[in-house]
């Protein structure tokens, strides 16, 4: 009986912890309001975010018209060499997982596209960092609202955390007095 209590309380922590990890992460959309489009400024769109290991980005875009590229390297991003992508995505919406610290370089596949500055470099902090993620809104007039959705988000993680970390205390409570 002890040893199925020390493997229950293990199997709940490691739960816990996975559940924790993955509410943490952010899905960061490109280009915030605007998405994937030619009229947004990536540079300062990207540049004020913190993109950390476990993150997503999506790219939210008009299908037919747009699609995502990812270069293989900074001289392909910044020639706009759209010829040998590491990977190609289209229809419409894509989310792509940051798995790793480092920087990855993405593009329209659409021809002329890339040249007119629809390209956007993204760099990734380990998931320690000590910055928090953010998403901060394209234009002044989106502020107050990205400002009011990103506390919400961070409320509702803080709470989904609290809630389970509470009931595996309790289940852990109910296990070791052998009432469960």
């Amino acid at each position: 009986m002890v040893a199925y209590c020390r493997f229950f309380h293990l199997v709940v922590l490691i739960l816990l912890v996975s559940i924790h990890k993955e509410a943490l992460a952010t899905k960061h959309v490109v280009g915030g309001s605007n998405g994937w489009d030619e009229s947004t400024d990536f540079d300062t769109w990207s540049s004020s975010q913190t993109f950390k290991v476990g993150d997503q980005i999506e790219f939210k875009y008009t299908s037919g018209l747009h699609s995502v590229v990812e270069l293989a390297s900074e001289s392909a991003y910044k020639s706009c060499n759209i010829g040998s992508p590491l990977d190609s995505l289209n229809g419409g919406s894509n989310t792509v997982k940051l798995d790793k610290a480092g920087t990855r370089y993405f593009a329209c596949g659409t021809s002329g596209h890339c040249e007119q500055g629809m390209k956007v470099k993204i760099t990734t902090v380990g998931a320690d960092a000590s910055s928090s993620s953010t998403t901060s809104p394209s234009s002044p007039a989106d502020a107050s609202s990205a400002t009011t959705a990103t506390a919400s988000e961070s409320s509702s993680k803080v709470q989904f955390l609290s809630f389970f970390t509470l009931i595996g205390s309790l289940v852990l409570a109910l296990v070791q007095f052998n009432v469960w």
